[in-house]
C-alpha cells in the first residue's frame, strides 16, 4: 500500500487522521509541521501528502511549493481551518499552487480516505 506524509499540527487531528489511514492499510509518515514535512518528505517513498495549511515554521503553501519542485507528480491534499481569514482564501491558494484536493475543516474522514483512494489510483 502507500505511503502518505501527514503534516498536522493539531495532535488529535493527526492521531484520528493516522488511525484512519492506518485502518486502510496505508502507512503513514508523520510531520508536526511544514518544516519537519519537507525534512521527513523523500521523493522515492511517500505517494501522497496531507498537508494542513496553517501550521507553525512553515505553513503548508511552502510545503506544496517545496514538493512540488522536488516531485513534480506528487498528489497532495490540503486542510484547513483557515484561521482568522477563514479557510476559503487558503484552500484557494493551496490549488494554485498545486494541491490535489483541498478539505475545509471539520471534514468528513471518509470523504478524505476516499479522495486519498481516488488520487492513488484505486479501484472502490
Amino acid at each position: 500500500m502507500a505511503v502518505i506524509l501527514l503534516a498536522e499540527d493539531d495532535k488529535e487531528l493527526k492521531e484520528m487522521l493516522k488511525i484512519a489511514l492506518g485502518r486502510n492499510d496505508f502507512t503513514v509518515i508523520e510531520a508536526e509541521d511544514g518544516k519537519e514535512a519537507i525534512t521527513h518528505f523523500r521523493p522515492g517513498i511517500v505517494d501522497l501528502v496531507i498537508t494542513d495549511l496553517i501550521m507553525p515554521d512553515e505553513d503548508g503553501l511552502k510545503v506544496i511549493m517545496r514538493l512540488r519542485q522536488i516531485k513534480p507528480s506528487l498528489k497532495i491534499i490540503a486542510i484547513s481551518g483557515g484561521g482568522k481569514a477563514g479557510p476559503g482564501n487558503y484552500l484557494k491558494m493551496a490549488s494554485t499552487l498545486g494541491a490535489d484536493a483541498v478539505f475545509s475543516k471539520p471534514f468528513s474522514i471518509a470523504d478524505l480516505l476516499k479522495k486519498t483512494e481516488e488520487l492513488l489510483g484505486y479501484e472502490h
